[in-house]
């Protein structure tokens, strides 16, 4: 299957360099290319990509702008980000915002084919020290919770089921939760199962639909930061370390 992949970035010399090296790829296919988010924007109502590659720095409209409103306009469409920056004030607010991917742009071309078909695939792709970020994310939200805890023993239940929701899963949506924080794709979690890819499908939908997320994203970092799964928090870091 082709992978149709917009370019966007407000540098020319960095698309002409991505694009050279992508058309060497026998699924990958680059079928456009934007300076800025008012044209990437554009150029996806016009093109439907599969994938889009963006920078997050750019004129008139950032990347951060950009795929908020494709959440919304064309929420089929995967985005990765393609940047200098690893800081919490960019890697975050990026993730909030549901793309697929963070990379940073010293990455090894080879390890850049294999994170777009990742993506495509499915799969969250973080480079570590974005990966990093969000990990201290989630330590510092559970410290706080545990301060609130013992500050105000008559407060809230705030134990990590009641954080979470969980008890509205059921035992095998848990298990997709489980699945889907560890990166894997619909067609590796239903090999893991021995379940159709289908009954998959159902299954995330019905996750989504209880935890009120909107993607994925979303709920691979849910259960990390509720810390339903601890290995799955360690594996994704591990994972992004191996691909960064």
């Amino acid at each position: 299957m082709t992978i149709n992949l917009l370019l966007v970035d407000d540098h020319a010399m960095v698309r002409r360099g991505l694009q050279v090296f992508l058309s060497t790829q026998p699924d990958i296919k680059v079928i456009g290319e934007a300076s800025n988010g008012r044209e990437a924007l554009e150029r996806t109502a016009e093109l439907n990509p599969d994938v889009i590659l963006m920078d997050l720095h750019m004129p008139i409209m950032d990347g951060i702008e950009t795929a908020q409103a494709l959440r919304i306009s064309h929420p089929q469409v995967k985005v990765i980000v393609l940047t200098s920056f690893s800081d919490q004030d960019h890697v975050l607010p990026a993730i909030r915002v549901g793309i697929k991917g963070y990379l940073l742009k010293d990455i090894e071309p080879e390890a850049l084919v294999v994170a777009i078909r990742k993506v495509h695939n499915g799969q969250v792709e973080l480079h570590s020290e974005a990966a990093s970020q969000l990990m201290n994310l989630m330590a510092t939200s559970t410290l706080e919770q545990l301060e609130l805890n013992t500050s105000d023993p008559n407060g809230p239940n705030t134990t990590p089921a009641a954080i979470t929701g969980l008890e509205l899963l059921t035992p095998r949506e848990q298990e997709v939760l489980d699945l889907i924080a560890l990166g894997m794709s619909n067609k590796e979690i239903a090999s893991k199962l021995v379940i159709t890819e289908k009954t998959v499908k159902t299954h995330v939908s019905h996750v989504l639909g209880k935890l009120n997320l909107a993607d994925r994203t979303q709920a691979a970092i849910f259960a990390l930061k509720g810390g339903y799964n601890q290995n799955s928090s360690t594996t994704l870091v591990l994972d992004a370390q191996h691909n960064g």
